[in-house]
């Protein structure tokens, strides 16, 4: 019924591979708003759960097994968000940087391209901000977890660029 310690570890080895490289797959797929997510982006999720809880367990179906498999998952994700919480590098690498999606009224198209944001997600965005057209926004963020800031030129105030805004605008 209980598993031995060998087989306890190569779940624990296992499931942590497997993390890591779903992490880097979700990493990679882009940002995207949990709330946002469409019904291709749901039916990825629960296919790659179900695909890879086999790869996680090996042949052991034991409750030990199930139960260290879930440990191992729980207690990598509270060691990436440490991590990320301490070490702005990995942090980077785990959550990615805002990108800029309008300046000064014009659309990067460019980085809504590299970014998969479609113009209707972007007009979905401004609609909910308020916003009836992006000429009448100053800057529109892509932020890192998926969802689109946007300030209007009332919003800033005239010669008051910030640091930050200015090292954001440098970076792109």
């Amino acid at each position: 019924m209980f598993p031995g310690g060998r087989v306890l570890l190569e779940i624990t080895l296992r499931t942590a591979v497997i993390y890591s490289v779903v992490l880097l797959g979700v990493r990679l797929s882009g940002k995207r708003e949990v709330g946002q997510m469409t019904p291709f982006d749901l039916t990825l999720l629960l296919l790659i759960s179900n695909a890879v809880q086999n790869a996680m367990t090996g042949p052991d179906t034991s409750l030990l097994g199930g139960v260290i498999a879930a440990s191992t998952l729980l207690l990598l994700n509270y060691a990436v968000a440490e991590l990320s919480g301490v070490n702005r590098r990995f942090r980077k690498f785990v959550q990615g940087q805002p990108s800029l999606l309008i300046h000064d009224g014009e659309i990067i198209a460019a980085h809504m391209a590299k970014e998969h944001v479609s113009m209707d997600e972007l007009q979905r965005a401004l609609r909910a901000h308020g916003i009836s057209s992006y000429h009448d926004v100053a800057l529109g963020v892509l932020e890192v977890d998926g969802s689109i800031s946007c300030l209007k030129y009332d919003d800033i105030k005239p010669g008051a660029e910030t640091h930050a805004h200015r090292r954001f605008l440098k970076k792109q």
